[in-house]
């Protein structure tokens, strides 16, 4: 793909040309405030189109106020757009409203979403406001295009500031090559693709019936998804300054093949059990609930369903705390630290950490180790047990190390990145984290995340879309750890508090519960992350008690199912 990167430039820097005190040395043209004339106006932004469309682009550049950031930007468009000729003419004064038009209806005039997850940071600005004294100017553009009769034509827009030495030069901005085009973004013509005809699961089956994909499958876009190079067409598009964003598409130059169908991740009959299950905890969507489910072994998203089915996408985009869900990353991070499950971790009734935390049953458990604790769920336990052996910002390092957080995801659909607070927290902010509360925000796409990560071993970025890349995280558990805590999983899910929703299911299972507290007054959201054979999963529902009782009925409906492809 050729890709023009169109820089920005301001006009505080307005010595055109050298000066000194040797009188043969041309005196410095500088911009001043007076505007120019109607007719230096006109004859100012003649003089550069003229020169841009005799391809002289170094005469042209020399006719704005900033000489080399224009000719280094139309040369690179010449260079990436690659217009086999341009025809431009002036078209007279511009109206306020006309300009404003222009430039409003670019998609850069708004944030732009990833797809992913994760958003690109905006290009910083450093341009100055445009002169105070400048005429803005309409003028016709015309590109053609080697092999095509096809022609791209489009209204644009200059400014024209007076000089010191009375002439007329255009303001330099990214806009004067196309009135979309905004600091740091890239115009270049690329390989084109059609929407695609339709989306399919995995299986090649149509997904029009699952109500929970339908808002959540609209965030994808709806053309230039990457295809078979033989189906491309080409057109000229601007990006985002970081090239990840959906391109905005300004001209066709030939057109691509029609669209084939879109195969997603997705499995028909684990998305109609997720439906089903989120529907039914969610007591008729009265509250909100949602499922996420993944292979382990490939990070592919096997179903992802929200009751309501056509409200809010928590299961991508929730950010919440996850309650005793967290507790398997903090098992982990005792683990990587010493402990074995057999070390001792007596559990009291309550402990402090700026407010009292207490446990979901009231007598204390001197006795216990950190498998009672993990089994039964002991928040007091592992707040005390991470105070002794934790420092702030160790949650978050192992959460980028081993489950790869901290770096946005390219899922495929807009999705909001989980939240583990680094190094900097005080004492009783930390202690909140180390069960699931605090400042710790995920969705059920995290969790089911970590789940996956257990039980593959290795951290697979999760993806809707095949072909997409997969972030990698940098490292893994070591393989005792990794043992221990898929031991501590297999435990809570044959007798610990997941053994409820669990019980009955065969083969290779493992799982965790949560009780996420809320505001005063409002009932604790129910969390459950688990896996069972290659299909890991996380449910939440909103206001559901404890994870037992509303998103264990729920990720167990679609373990049960299972993953047979």
């Amino acid at each position: 793909m050729s890709v023009a990167m169109i820089g920005g430039a301001g006009y505080g820097a307005y010595s055109l040309v050298g000066s000194s005190d040797d009188p043969k040395t041309p005196k410095a043209r500088t911009v001043v405030a007076e505007p120019p004339s109607a007719e230096l106006a006109a004859s100012g932004s003649k003089a550069f189109l003229d020169a841009w469309a005799s391809g002289d682009l170094e005469a042209a550049g020399k006719l704005t106020d900033d000489p080399q950031a224009a000719t280094t930007a139309l040369t690179a468009f010449k260079d990436k757009v690659k217009p086999s000729a341009m025809t431009l003419a002036t078209s007279g004064p511009a109206t306020a409203a006309a300009v404003a038009a222009a430039t409003s209806a670019s998609p850069s005039a708004a944030p732009k979403a990833t797809g992913t997850a994760s958003a690109a940071a905006p290009a910083t600005s450093t341009a100055t406001p445009p002169p105070a004294g400048q005429v803005m100017m309409a003028f016709k553009a015309k590109a053609e295009f080697a092999g095509t009769t096809s022609t791209w034509s489009y209204d644009g827009f200059l400014g024209v500031v007076k000089m010191s030495d009375g002439t007329a030069s255009v303001h330099w901005a990214p806009s004067v090559i196309h009135p979309h085009l905004a600091e740091g973004e890239t115009i270049t013509a690329q390989p084109i693709f059609a929407p695609p005809s339709n989306m399919t699961d995995r299986n090649g089956k149509s997904l029009a019936s699952y109500a929970s994909l339908t808002s959540m499958l609209a965030g994808i876009p709806k053309a230039n998804i990457a295809g078979d190079p033989a189906d491309a067409g080409n057109g000229v598009v601007i990006l985002d300054a970081a090239g990840k964003g959906t391109p905005e598409n300004l001209f066709t130059i030939t057109a691509p093949k029609p669209g084939k169908p879109l195969k997603l991740t997705i499995d028909g009959a684990l998305q109609a059990a997720a439906e089903k299950a989120v529907l039914d905890q969610s007591q008729g969507g009265k509250r909100k609930a949602a499922l996420v489910a993944i292979e382990p072994t490939t990070g592919k998203i096997l179903a992802a369903a929200n009751a309501p089915a056509t409200g809010f996408n928590t299961a991508f985009l929730g950010a919440t705390a996850p309650g005793s869900t967290m507790k398997v990353i903090t098992a982990a991070a005792l683990l990587e630290g010493g402990l074995s499950p057999e070390s001792p971790m007596p559990c009291p009734a309550t402990t402090s950490a700026g407010h009292t935390i207490k446990n979901d049953f009231e007598e204390p458990h001197p006795e216990y180790t950190l498998k009672d604790d993990f089994t039964n769920s002991c928040n007091t336990a592992f707040v005390i047990e991470g105070k002794a052996k934790l420092k702030s910002g160790d949650l978050a390092d192992l959460g980028a190390k081993v489950f790869g957080f901290g770096t946005p995801w390219k899922v495929g659909v807009p999705n909001v990145d989980a939240v583990i607070p680094g190094a900097g927290q005080n004492p009783d902010e930390t202690a909140d984290e180390y069960y699931g509360q605090g400042k710790i925000k995920m969705n059920p796409l995290a969790m089911a995340s970590v789940a996956a990560t257990v039980k593959g071993g290795v951290f697979k970025q999760p993806i809707l879309i095949e072909g997409l890349p997969q972030t990698e995280a940098p490292g893994k558990l070591s393989p005792d750890t990794l043992t221990k805590l898929r031991a501590l999983m297999a435990a809570t899910a044959h007798s610990g508090t997941a053994a409820g929703p669990m019980g009955g299911l065969k083969g290779d299972i493992g799982g965790k519960t949560g009780t996420a507290e809320r505001a005063a007054g409002q009932a604790t959201d129910s969390w459950f992350t688990a896996y069972r054979d290659n299909l890991a999963v996380a449910a939440m529902v909103e206001g559901g008690g404890h994870g037992v009782d509303a998103a264990g009925p729920a990720s167990a409906a679609v373990l049960a199912v299972g993953n047979g492809g």
